[in-house]
């Protein structure tokens, strides 16, 4: 079979992101346009703002990805775009953008499921990587355990029933005044406090469901802050942060170690923001080998919101056959798994 160059672009949120990709693995080009400057004045991403600078930024990104791929719109076999889930005003613009070119070049349009392609970073970080393996997707708005029976095919072991791991970072840090985005900066300033100074609450579910729940940890770090200031007592920030962040990975660990002897399998893959996190990793990594798992995680730049996870998810719809046409639309809330 030839090489499948694949023309990805990514607008779910508050990044513009164009890239080539070949064959589901070799990244090209992987242009990433942030507007994390922007939107951390408002403590958050504004969606009519973030709309905005997509528009304005979408062209030159396309362009660029183009010719750091060196390749024309004539070599590219298909245009790859995330239709879901994501913000709908973000995502509208990078489809009708991707619709509009591949019309242009008379190229199939491939729509790409959003989670999926943070699961998809994986196969580009580790190119021998194939399922079935289980994937613990953790990012601002999502919270997956997935049992990937093979490409493109999902089984949802467990899943948040509130906030999301990245949603209850970002609250927990602006309590704590350190602003957005919250990931990074409680990682950071976790690495000076004890983990096991404050015991917040870790939530199981009685009907031994593997699904998570965030806001009562977020809920207890508030009363704890609220308690604090009240009785006139001084806070350890650094504290606050390890705690929250250990009390929020180990259930994240605890759940994915679970579902692998569960489903028999000795791989795990992590993906989405909060696989850049420090902590995450380590803990992960310690109880795998402990298990006999392998634990896997992306770089840090395909972590984030990123085309060439896209253009990899892309590859494998396309190989199934699974092209869209023009009456494709966004789909804010897609769930994991549907077409």
């Amino acid at each position: 079979m030839n090489d499948v160059k694949i023309l990805a672009i990514e607008t779910s949120c508050d990044e513009t992101a164009a890239a080539v990709v070949v064959n589901g693995r070799e990244v090209l080009s992987n242009i990433i346009s942030s507007q994390i400057d922007i939107h951390t004045k408002f403590g958050g991403v504004v969606p009519e703002v973030a709309s905005r600078k997509h528009i304005e930024a979408i062209s030159l990104v396309v362009q660029e990805a183009l010719d750091k791929a060196g390749c024309t719109l004539e070599e590219i076999d298909a245009v790859g775009v995330t239709y879901g889930p994501g913000l709908v005003g973000a995502l509208l613009v990078g489809m009708q953008y991707a619709k509009s070119l591949a019309y242009a070049i008379g190229k199939p349009l491939i729509g790409v499921n959003h989670i999926e392609g943070h699961i998809s970073a994986n196969f580009i970080e580790h190119k021998e990587l194939e399922p079935p393996f289980v994937c613990l997707v953790v990012s601002g708005g999502h919270s997956f355990i997935v049992y990937m029976k093979d490409f493109g095919e999902f089984e949802i072991i467990g899943q948040t029933r509130d906030d999301a791991a990245g949603e209850a970072y970002d609250k927990v840090a602006r309590a704590i005044g350190l602003g957005y985005p919250g990931g990074p900066k409680i990682d950071k300033l976790s690495k000076e406090g004890n983990a096991n100074a404050i015991k917040f609450p870790r939530a199981n579910f009685h009907d031994e469901s593997l699904d998570f729940s965030f806001s009562g940890l977020k809920s207890a770090v508030l009363n704890y802050l609220n308690k604090m200031e009240m009785t006139g007592q001084e806070i350890n920030r650094a504290d606050v942060a390890a705690s929250f962040q250990k009390a929020l990975v180990d259930v994240l660990v605890d759940n994915a170690m679970k579902t692998c002897e569960m489903k028999k399998v000795d791989k795990i893959a992590i993906a989405g923001g909060v696989a850049s996190n420090s902590t995450l990793r380590e803990t992960m990594i310690s109880e795998g080998n402990k298990k006999g798992i392998k634990v896997l995680f992306p770089s840090p730049i395909l972590c984030t919101d990123n085309a060439a996870m896209i253009g990899s998810a892309a590859y494998f719809e396309y190989l199934k056959g699974r092209k869209a046409d023009l009456s494709l639309n966004a789909i804010p809330n897609l769930k994991l798994g549907e077409r």
